[in-house]
Order: C-alpha cells, then structure tokens, then sequence
C-alpha cells in the first residue's frame, strides 16, 4: 500500500471506526442494559464486564473490554483445562468449556459479549476490523512471522472470524490475518462488518 493510499486509507477508516462505534453505542444501548440485568441476575457477585490486558499495534499492551461470559476466577481454572484445548498453536479454545456461564454461552454465540469492545474502538486502541487482539501469554510463543500480526491495529471483527472462527486453527488465523494486511481498503472492511452483523444472527462457529 503506496504511503498517500495508506494515509487517505488510515482517515478514512478512523472515521469509520467512531462513526460505527458511536452509532453502535446508542443504538445498542438498550441491549447493553438487558445484558448487563442477565449478568447481574445469574451471578449478583460478579462484574458485569470483563477487562483484560491484550497486545495491540505494534506491541502495545492495552485492556480489552467484554461482557463478562465466565465464572468469575476463570483465569485462575485456566491451567487446569489446558490439557483440553481444541485448537493448535498460541490460542486457547474448548467447545464446552465449563467456565462459561449461561447467559456468557448465550452472549458468546452471538457474539454480543463483543460489544463493550466499541468502547475501546473510540479510545483508539481497538478498530472495527483488524487481527484479533492476542494475550500475553500467547504473543510469548509467537514465531517473527506471526508477529507481523501485530503491525496495524487490532480489530473487533476480522477477517479470521467470517472465515470460521473456533473451526479455524492458529496457523490458519495468522495467514487469514496477513492476507487481510496485504489486502486491506476501506471497501474490505465494509464487506467484513456486513459479513460478521449476518453471523451474529447465524452464528454456528463461535464457543
């Protein structure tokens, strides 16, 4: 991407991104409040959201808003389950993985528990589409090539998670991620916000 098509590329797509993330603020609102009364209903002691430290952009950490869709010492119960994992390489998944609450296995498939990332979309941090943000932990095991997944701004949705998402294993996720780099334009992440609203709603690949 020349540097004059990349810097009319990077306005347009922070204007896209604070855009999308207030309209989607306001108009969500209401599916804010309903989730958030669910949380508090099925475990008045937890908190409603879920912070967490991630790595973005060039290697810089930042914490990560979800709604909360785990007990809440799912961190602590992690090492106990690593043995289950069901994908390859730096990533932890497990279909059923007993953590997750009710509401949170709802929430998930949905994606719903995404949306408080909208914040961290105005704050700069995030953007609306780009490589999901990785944990500490995982950036750890990551080779020089799958680093280069760290070199724009990560994303609520991308290209991984209208590929196939849980079904999809590391290797394939960081070529997903890279192919997404060296393709991207504003056109691309339309396309990929379209694609992840219809998935919300048809949602068969995310746990």
């Amino acid at each position: 991407m020349e540097f004059k098509n990349k810097r009319f590329y990077s306005i347009q797509k922070r204007t896209l991104d604070i855009i999308g993330a207030l309209s989607g603020i306001i108009l969500l609102s209401s599916v804010f409040l309903v989730i958030a009364i669910f949380i508090k209903i099925e475990d008045p002691r937890g908190p409603v959201f879920f912070s967490q430290k991630r790595i973005g952009k060039d290697g810089v950490v930042f914490r990560m808003l979800k709604f909360r869709s785990m007990v809440s010492n799912a961190e602590e119960r992690l090492q106990e389950l690593l043995e289950h994992n069901e994908v390859s390489g730096a990533m932890f998944k497990m279909k059923n993985d007993p953590r997750i609450t009710r509401v949170g296995r709802f929430i998930r498939k949905t994606s719903l528990d995404e949306l408080p990332q909208l914040f961290n979309v105005l704050k700069g941090n995030m953007s609306l589409v780009g490589p999901r943000p990785p944990l500490e932990r995982e950036v750890e095991q990551y080779s020089k090539y799958d680093l280069q997944r760290l070199l724009v701004v990560p994303g609520c949705t991308g290209l991984w998670q209208v590929s196939g998402r849980s079904n999809i294993g590391f290797k394939q996720m960081v070529e997903l991620d890279l192919k997404y780099i060296a393709k991207r334009n504003i056109l691309f992440d339309l396309i990929i916000i379209f694609k992840t609203i219809l998935l919300m709603f048809n949602s068969k690949d995310a746990y």
